[in-house]
C-alpha cells in the first residue's frame, strides 16, 4: 500500500486499505490521515494523534471545529425535521438563513439563490448571469480555481489535471491574473496593466455577447494569489464599459476569512453576483449565491434544486453567523493574520527556500521555491516540508504548484500561531 508521507497508525492503515478498494481514486489525498473528530482549532486522528489545524478543512471551519452553538441548532433542527423540499414548498428557516446573511453584505446584494457547495454556487452565478443578460461567453482567469462540475470547470483554469479530457467546455476565455511575483514586470502598476489590456481585448473581441466575467478576489487554489490594491477597482470599470456582470468567488475567501465578510470589500467593489460557499455552513454543506434582485430574474423552473435550503444547513449557517459576528472573527482574523505574516516574513528572510509570502487576513500563502534568484517551484520540497509538519502534529495543505496555505480557524490565537509556526520552521530547516 503506498502513503503520501511516512505510514499512519495501525487503525489508519487498516482504514485506508478499506478506502482504496471501494473508493473512487478521483480524491487526490494530500496526508495519510484518517478523520477521528476535532473540536477547535485541533483535530485527531483514529490512532489517537492530534493535531494543530492550519487548514481548517479547506477553510470551511472558520468558526472552529464542532462549534458547541452550531452544534446546538443542528441538534435542535433535528428533531424539528430535516428537509423541506424548499424548491417546491414554503420554509421560513431557509428565508431566516437569507435575511440573517443579507445583513452582514452589501445592501444592493438583496436576493439569494441556495444550494449545497461552492461549485453549485458559482453554477448558479454562471447560470443567473446567462439567463439575465442571454448572452453565452464568459471571462475567467489563467490559475483560477471554480469549482470541478461541467458549467464551473469551464471556468476553472488551476491545474492541467482538473481539466484533462473534459473537452469540449462552455464559451469561456482566459486571461493573466496579475501574479506579481510570477510575472517578467518591473513594477505591480505594469503587471496590472498587462492583465487589464488582455482582459479588454477579450471584451472587445466577444463585445455585445459576453455575460460576465467571474473572478476570485484572491485566487485559492492557484497559490493565495493576492492582486495589487487597484486591480479589481480597473477591472469593475471595464465590465461595466463593456456592458458584462462582474461576478465575485467568495467561496474560499469569504466569510471574514481575508478580515471583511467578503474579501471584495478589501479591494473597494461592489459585485454584481457573489458566490458563498465552505464556511458558510459552519461544516454543513451549503451554498449561496447572491445578487440584485433585478439581477436575478430568472423565471420559475428556470434553476433549482432538490436540497438548497436544506433545514440542517440554513440552522448551522444562521449558528455561524451569528457566532463570527458575536466573535469579532474578522478582527481576529486581521490581528493574528498580521502576527502571523509578520513571523512568515522572519522566516523568509532566513531561508532561501521561501520565495514569497502574502496574503489578507487568515488568507495566507507562503511559496516555496528553490533558490529566491531563480524562483524554481519547489515542488518535491513543498511536499515534503507537509509531511515533516504532519508527522509534528501541524496540518497544512499545498496550493498552486508549490504554494503552502495558512488558513486555521478564524478562532486562533496568538499562542496557537506560536505553535504552529514552530513546528513549520522545523518542517522546513529538515528539507535538504
Amino acid at each position: 500500500m503506498k502513503f503520501v508521507c511516512q505510514p499512519p497508525g495501525s487503525r489508519s492503515r487498516k482504514i485506508i486499505a478499506r478506502d482504496n478498494k471501494v473508493i473512487s481514486s478521483s480524491y487526490s489525498r494530500e496526508f495519510d490521515f484518517v478523520f477521528d473528530h476535532a473540536k477547535g482549532c485541533y483535530i485527531w486522528d483514529v490512532d489517537g494523534k492530534k493535531y494543530l489545524d492550519f487548514a481548517a478543512g479547506i477553510a470551511v471551519a472558520n468558526v472552529g471545529h464542532a462549534n458547541d452553538a452550531v452544534i446546538k441548532a443542528i441538534k435542535q433542527q433535528a428533531e424539528k425535521g430535516t428537509h423541506a423540499a424548499f424548491g417546491d414548498f414554503y420554509a421560513e428557516l431557509p428565508v431566516k438563513f437569507v435575511e440573517k446573511l443579507l445583513t452582514f453584505v452589501p445592501p444592493h446584494l438583496n436576493n439569494a439563490f441556495l444550494s449545497n457547495s461552492g461549485t453549485e454556487a458559482v453554477e448558479a452565478a454562471y447560470k443567473c448571469a446567462r439567463w439575465h443578460t442571454n448572452k453565452k461567453w464568459f471571462i475567467a482567469f489563467e490559475h483560477a480555481f471554480h469549482g470541478r462540475t461541467m458549467g464551473s470547470l469551464s471556468l476553472t483554469k488551476s491545474k492541467p489535471r482538473h481539466r484533462e479530457r473534459y473537452n469540449p467546455f462552455l464559451p469561456v476565455v482566459h486571461v493573466p491574473f496579475p501574479y506579481v511575483y510570477r510575472m517578467p514586470f518591473s513594477s505591480e502598476d505594469e503587471c496590472v496593466q498587462y492583465c487589464l489590456n488582455k482582459a479588454e481585448q477579450m471584451m472587445k473581441q466577444h463585445q455585445g455577447d459576453i455575460a460576465g466575467l467571474i473572478v476570485e478576489p484572491i485566487q485559492g487554489e492557484g497559490g493565495y494569489v493576492v492582486p495589487p490594491q487597484n486591480f479589481h477597482r480597473e477591472l469593475k470599470k471595464l465590465c461595466e464599459r463593456y456592458d458584462l456582470l462582474y461576478c465575485v468567488d467568495e467561496v474560499q475567501s469569504g466569510c471574514f476569512r481575508t478580515g471583511t465578510f467578503l474579501a471584495s470589500e478589501q479591494f473597494g467593489v461592489k459585485p454584481d453576483i457573489a458566490s458563498l460557499s465552505k464556511a458558510v455552513g459552519g461544516g454543513i454543506p451549503l451554498g449561496v449565491t447572491l445578487a440584485n434582485k433585478k439581477t436575478m430574474n430568472w423565471e420559475p423552473g428556470t434553476h433549482s434544486n432538490t436540497f438548497g435550503g436544506n433545514l440542517l444547513a440554513c440552522a448551522a449557517g444562521i449558528a455561524s453567523l451569528e457566532f463570527m459576528r458575536k466573535e469579532k472573527l474578522g478582527d481576529n482574523a486581521k490581528k493574528q493574520g498580521s502576527y502571523m505574516l509578520k513571523l512568515l516574513n522572519e522566516l523568509k528572510e532566513k531561508y532561501e527556500i521561501i520565495g514569497d509570502v502574502r496574503g489578507r487576513g487568515l488568507m495566507i500563502g507562503v511559496e516555496i521555491v528553490k533558490d529566491k534568484y531563480s524562483k524554481t517551484p519547489a515542488e518535491e520540497e513543498m511536499q515534503q516540508i507537509l509531511c515533516n509538519a504532519a508527522a509534528k502534529g501541524l496540518v497544512v495543505l499545498g496550493a498552486g504548484k508549490s504554494v503552502i496555505r495558512f488558513c486555521p480557524p478564524l478562532i486562533i490565537t496568538k499562542q496557537q500561531v506560536d505553535q504552529g509556526l514552530q513546528v513549520f520552521e522545523e518542517a522546513v530547516k529538515k528539507v535538504k
